[in-house]
């Protein structure tokens, strides 16, 4: 049998299934079953600001590996979900109406908020805080689906209950398998943050270089001062004597 959440704990996955999940919550890490969360969330802080190396071969196999299945999973339990007959079992209504609701909720994430979050995640592969996200929307996945099949073990058909169970199996596997490289990844940041640490530590212990020294002679001696040129008045220049005019000669009168 799956484990059986609590209502609040119900309230809480479906908010995340609808989208409808405060990022302030203090409810964010409390349910969280894996140890890596609380070095997960100063490891993001902390390598922020640092340029992103390029992503090894390995990791993006490693990634592809698990987003797969997943996909084929997701695919199965929307076609699993799609045939049932809810509306059929023999049921209290207010608890029907329950059940329909939270299938409803599983069918809208993995059509629409799952297939988002994969392509993130595949655009940044080693992205913790996308890893994170998706491992938390499995998490949901995983709890509001085993309510659902839970139901379908007590009320429905037999197969209903086998197809639902083998797709929250298959669900189950990728949650952890995505857990193991959450952490993997978040012990490979704190190893990085422990080494910037340590360069930074040795850079500020190490002594500062001593200030350079200008040596004055005063024994040296002084270049002469460079003579100021005066300069030079200019030529007068002297007119030239203007001619005088020509006298007219004059005819002596006739006799």
């Amino acid at each position: 049998m799956p484990w059986a959440p609590t209502d609040f704990e119900n309230m809480w996955k479906l908010s995340i299934l609808n989208g409808t999940d405060s990022r302030n919550s203090q409810m964010t890490l409390t349910i969280i079953r894996i140890p890596v969360f609380a070095l997960l969330l100063s490891a993001t802080c902390l390598t922020a600001q640092i340029t992103p190396a390029p992503v090894p071969y390995a990791s993006v196999s490693e990634l592809n590996g698990i987003l797969g299945p997943l996909e084929q999973a997701s695919q199965a339990t929307q076609a699993d979900l799609t045939k049932l007959r809810i509306e059929k079992w023999k049921m209290d209504s207010n608890y029907k109406k329950q059940v329909l609701g939270n299938t409803e909720s599983v069918k809208r994430n993995l059509q629409s908020a799952l297939p988002e979050i994969i392509t993130q995640l595949r655009n940044s592969p080693e992205d913790l805080s996308a890893t994170f996200k998706l491992y938390r929307n499995l998490d949901a996945l995983y709890d509001v689906l085993g309510s659902i099949a839970e139901s379908a073990g007590a009320f429905g058909s037999k197969d209903e209950f086998q197809s639902l169970s083998n797709d929250l199996n298959a669900i189950e596997r990728n949650r952890r398998t995505l857990g193991e490289r959450l952490e993997t990844l978040s012990a490979s940041k704190e190893t990085e943050l422990s080494q910037l640490r340590n360069q930074i530590k040795a850079l500020q212990a190490a002594p500062p270089p001593p200030p350079k020294k200008i040596v004055v002679d005063d024994n040296e001696p002084k270049k002469p001062a460079p003579k100021k040129k005066v300069p030079r008045p200019p030529k007068s220049i002297t007119p030239a004597p203007t001619p005088a005019p020509a006298q007219q000669q004059s005819t002596p009168p006739s006799l």
